[in-house]
């Protein structure tokens, strides 16, 4: 199994103390929580996009890029890119620089986006929110693969022998589909035989299980090997301490102080009390033991091979934060790794960044090669340099 931690930059105030830090101090502390990540050893790090309060997550190629620049190992998510909201050519511009940047370490989770505010600072309506999604996906995915697209979308102009620039480091990148509520997103990554990503944070595991099995359903009919069903899932709040008592006493403000902000939104709250929270939410809140055995039962639904924690300390102290994620990777992490499959892939670039004939009459580097080909590649290795 792969662990990332993954952050949906939120700006509110700090759920314990009510203390809001700057926008600046809010993104040094994005930076810092993706340093400690490849310092502790996860395989990736993610960053939200959204284009409404109160998150400040509205620009991830930016963010990411300046993390590929700090980092060297740790592969670099989205989560989710909001293709929904956005013309798929210049999401491509912004991620094919983004992937070169980062010597291919870019991985997408892409997906509708949700929240009025953001559908209505881009004029996308809840009728048309899939099929944009759909849409956008599939120009995006046309122009990473192929060095010419023609095309006639409904929701853009449209491209004729288009060439989009650069061309791509990875051939092709990854895209994982993110999954809340609707069968469309779920439907779309079986169709492209795309790993799926369950956003199961906010209910009991009973409807994203579904979902889940509907995925592995679908990747079938569309006559993909079902051995290659490949699904991530998320975690909707993470504390590991020595003793559940320990954990669950650190915890209880940073909860308390999130359902308070939750009833201030005028949100009724899915989990009233912090033990029915650690029950049957993802949460992972407990000791070591605790937390690898609630893993595994995820497991037997969603037969996931990663996992997201989240990267911010939401209401715990800097020291707390660090303290919990050293413990899961001293104790939870090697447990979960040996007892639960990685996806069916090398955890690298896609394809090997070889040279040849073509890319070196366009000026490119790595050579473009079966898109569904999956090789491995230094991460640390400098960009090629365009000949």
């Amino acid at each position: 199994m792969k662990f990332l931690a993954i952050t949906l930059i939120v700006h509110a105030p700090d759920p314990v103390t009510g203390v809001r830090k700057s926008t600046h101090a809010r993104f040094r502390e994005v930076i810092d929580n993706a340093l400690l990540a490849e310092e502790l050893g996860f395989d990736g790090f993610g960053v939200g996009e959204r284009h409404e309060r109160p998150f400040i997550s509205s620009s991830p190629p930016v963010v990411l890029s300046h993390l590929a620049a700090l980092t060297r190992r740790i592969r670099l998510f989205t989560a989710v890119t909001t293709l929904s909201l956005l013309d798929p050519v210049r999401a491509y511009e912004d991620y094919a620089t983004l992937d070169h940047l980062s010597n291919g370490r870019l991985e997408l989770i892409i997906g509708k986006g949700n929240g009025a505010a953001q559908r209505e600072l881009y004029h996308v309506t809840p009728e048309d929110q899939w099929e944009r999604n759909a849409e956008s996906y599939e120009l995006f995915r046309r122009i990473w693969r192929d060095d010419k697209v023609t095309a006639s979308p409904a929701f853009r102009g449209a491209l004729k022998d288009a060439e989009v620039w650069p061309r791509p480091y990875q051939h092709p990148v990854r895209v994982w589909h993110g999954s809340a509520t609707s069968r469309e997103s779920v439907d779309l990554a079986a169709r492209y035989g795309d790993p799926l990503f369950s956003a199961n944070v906010t209910n009991p595991i009973e409807p994203y299980a579904e979902l889940v099995r509907h995925y592995r359903e679908r990747w079938e009919h569309y006559g993909h090997d079902p051995a290659l069903a490949t699904v991530g899932a998320g975690s909707a709040g993470f504390y590991a301490a020595r003793t559940s008592q320990e954990a669950l006493a650190a915890y209880r403000p940073v909860f308390e102080g999130q359902l308070a902000f939750q009833k201030r939104l005028g949100l009724e709250p899915v989990f009233p009390t912090l033990e029915d929270f650690v029950a049957r939410s993802s949460a992972l809140v407990g000791s070591p033991q605790q937390i690898i055995e609630k893993v595994h039962r995820y497991h037997e639904q969603f037969g996931h091979s990663v996992l997201h924690l989240q990267a911010d300390a939401s209401g715990l102290s800097t020291a707390q934060h660090r303290a919990s994620l050293e413990l899961f990777q001293a104790e939870v992490a090697p447990t979960l790794r040996r007892d639960l499959p990685d996806p069916p892939w090398t955890w690298g670039p896609v394809a090997p960044a070889d040279d040849n004939a073509d890319d070196n009459a366009a000026g490119e580097g790595p050579a473009r090669t079966d898109p569904s080909a999956n090789g491995t590649h230094d991460p640390a290795a400098p960009v090629p340099a365009p000949r």
